[in-house]
Order: structure tokens, then C-alpha cells, then sequence
């Protein structure tokens, strides 16, 4: 995943993300599945959907964070 497309997801929403963590997920799910099978032959494809879910989830993280953080500078302000 580059550097562009992961600013683009920056953003975009949660639920788009979510949306993208699923079907990443299920690619995972199929080449796994071709790799037990034999018919597999890139092994690296897998290392790279796992690191792809692995940065989205990351991304989900900042994303709740900065909510949170602007939330507790909301109730610091009022209070």
C-alpha cells in the first residue's frame, strides 16, 4: 500500500474502512485457502494483505483517537 492511497484513507470514513478491512479479510481468507491447496504461488501476496489490514486497522485507531482527544478538549473547555 503507498503512501498516496494511505492518505486518501485517511480521509475517508470509518465505515468505508471497515468495508475495506472486510474485503481485504476475505482475499486473505482465499489465498490462504489456495495456499493450502497448492495452488499458491506468490507467498508474498499474503505478508502484504495482512500488513494492508494491519495499517486500516492503524488508520482506525488515529481516527478514534483525534475524536476522542477533540471530545476532552470540548469538555475542558466548557468546564
Amino acid at each position: 500500500m503507498k503512501k498516496d492511497e494511505i492518505n486518501k484513507l485517511r480521509e475517508s470514513t470509518v465505515d468505508e474502512i471497515n468495508s475495506r478491512i472486510s474485503e481485504t479479510e476475505n482475499q486473505l481468507y482465499k489465498l490462504k485457502h489456495q495456499l493450502h491447496i497448492g495452488q499458491l504461488k506468490n507467498f508474498s501476496v499474503i505478508k502484504a494483505k495482512r500488513r494492508e489490514i494491519s495499517i486500516l486497522k492503524t488508520l482506525i485507531g488515529e481516527k478514534n483517537a483525534r475524536r476522542t482527544g477533540e471530545e476532552r478538549a470540548k469538555k475542558s473547555n466548557q468546564g
